[in-house]
């Protein structure tokens, strides 16, 4: 709970910090308002870490960048038609952080786009107004006397109430605030999830009622708010709310998909539920395994999607048996074709879709021992994605049978140690034959072509399956092979 003592006292330490201090004397020198506004005195508020520093004032963009340039070792104007100017602030120790600051604004909204028409306000109350949700709409005023810092605390719509409550409610009514602005919509999942905040009654009816309205937003706004959802300590908590409010319907419907009927004959796991165990559990590996890391927003995307291709395949048996059969790859193929419509980089799409395919492939192992061969291909298919492959496997395992979770994780265990073995001994991670294509040119007398390339699977495949053997018997079994194929 908000302790407002306690956070006015960080409140007064955010504004006498060396960035926030340099900037406001400068404006303040200037002739002009300043104020931190939104996340930064929202989290100041609540004891978070404070990250990135905005700020508003009523000076234009042309005389921001007059201000902050003396003060500053990097200006940027990418933002000077929507009022903001960046700038690299020196801060303690020397180390510069980066700022940005926007004149107020009393935008605009057409109700075809997302785009505002930029109108430049006149007061901090009507910058604030204008904003996604009550506990972002606050600012930090701070002016620079002589004798002592003075700042003000700006709150019009009731955030410090919003924060004490902790529920998410917009400034304005959320018909008109995500009619707007529809990616509003998806901030209210996000910041659910990252505050661990409520949703009102109201602005949830809200976000049901006008979920289809997002689809005037591009693929790559959406595509940023989903990775900050994922990025959070509980993105659960989010996903939940676009689930139940209809909303991941309009970019990830596979997700709600996953919600399957179950029929009074045939029983299996509830899919939906197992989905965010596995996204959750996979988060706290990655805590455990990896501490002080940030994020692993592909494996985490991968834990959430690792069952999206149960719907397409799966099939009531006689007798009550529920099958899935290839779902790994059905669900890989549906992951990649979704993740490019939303823009996803290559390399990300990529590991999402490698991880759903193999993520079954353990459970062969848990059946019965493997051999060095088989382990040698589980490292060699996984390639840069192996410890990653590992966590989301653990993952999988969601049981309540504690004698069947028991034998899984044993099972686990025994194949990262053979794993860690092999490694040693055969250099697992340059999984490569022991021949060069230069020297099996030379051993078969042969140029560039085909053949090398066979004779290099070959190769490839007696490392996997035998391991390190020796260069001259790797040229023994090669010229065995050759000769074979006539």
């Amino acid at each position: 709970m908000l302790n407002m003592a306690e956070g006015l006292a960080r409140l007064r330490a955010l504004a006498e910090g060396p960035v926030v201090s340099a900037v406001a004397d400068a404006f303040h020198t200037a002739g002009f308002e300043l104020a931190v506004v939104g996340g930064p005195v929202r989290d100041a508020l609540l004891g978070r870490d404070v990250n990135d520093l905005d700020f508003t004032t009523n000076a234009s963009p042309d005389e921001i960048l007059k201000v902050v340039t003396p003060i500053s070792t990097a200006q940027w104007d990418i933002g000077r038609a929507f009022g903001t100017i960046g700038a690299r602030v020196p801060g303690s120790g020397g180390k510069g952080e980066q700022v940005e600051i926007t004149t107020y604004r009393a935008d605009s909204y057409d109700g075809v786009t997302r785009k505002p028409t930029v109108e430049f306000g006149d007061s901090i109350e009507g910058d604030l107004v204008r904003r996604d949700f009550r506990v972002n709409a606050m600012a930090l005023q701070v002016a620079s006397p002589e004798t002592a810092r003075e700042i003000k605390l700006v709150d019009p719509t009731g955030g410090v109430e919003d924060l004490v409550a902790g529920i998410l409610r917009t400034p304005a009514d959320p018909n008109i605030s995500f009619g707007d602005d529809p990616l509003r919509m998806l901030r209210a999942a996000r910041f659910s999830a990252q505050l661990g905040f409520d949703i009102d009654d109201a602005t949830r009816e809200a976000i049901t009622r006008l979920r289809d309205t997002l689809k005037i937003v591009s693929p790559e706004r959406i595509q940023g708010e989903l990775v900050r959802l994922m990025q959070t300590d509980d993105p659960v908590r989010g996903i939940r709310v676009l689930v139940d409010t209809g909303l991941v319907d309009e970019f990830l419907p596979e997700i709600s998909a996953l919600r399957l009927e179950v029929d009074e004959h045939h029983h299996h796991k509830d899919v939906y539920e197992h989905s965010l165990t596995v996204l959750q559990q996979a988060i706290e590996l990655e805590h455990s395994r990896h501490p002080g890391e940030s994020p692993d927003v592909a494996l985490r995307i991968a834990a959430l999607l690792h069952d999206i291709g149960k719907p397409r395949t799966r099939k009531l048996e006689p007798g009550g048996a529920v099958t899935f059969h290839h779902h790994d790859v059905v669900g890989s193929r549906m992951a990649r074709k979704r993740l490019q419509a939303l823009r996803f980089d290559g390399d990300t799409t990529d590991a999402v879709a490698t991880l759903i395919e193999l993520h079954l492939r353990f459970f062969g192992y848990a059946e019965g021992t493997w051999t060095d061969a088989a382990v040698r291909r589980y490292v060699r298919d996984a390639g840069g994605l192996l410890e990653r492959l590992h966590i989301l496997t653990r993952a999988d395992v969601t049981t309540r049978n504690k004698r069947k979770a028991s034998r899984l994780a044993s099972a686990y265990d025994d194949i990262e140690k053979r794993i860690a073995d092999l490694r040693e001994q055969e250099q697992l991670d340059a999984m490569r034959p022991e021949l060069d294509g230069n020297r099996i040119q030379q051993i078969l007398g042969i140029g560039p072509g085909r053949e090398v390339g066979e004779a290099y699977r070959f190769l490839l495949d007696l490392r996997l399956d035998e391991g390190m053997i020796g260069p001259d018997a790797a040229e023994q079994r090669l010229r065995e092979w050759w000769a074979a194929r006539g």
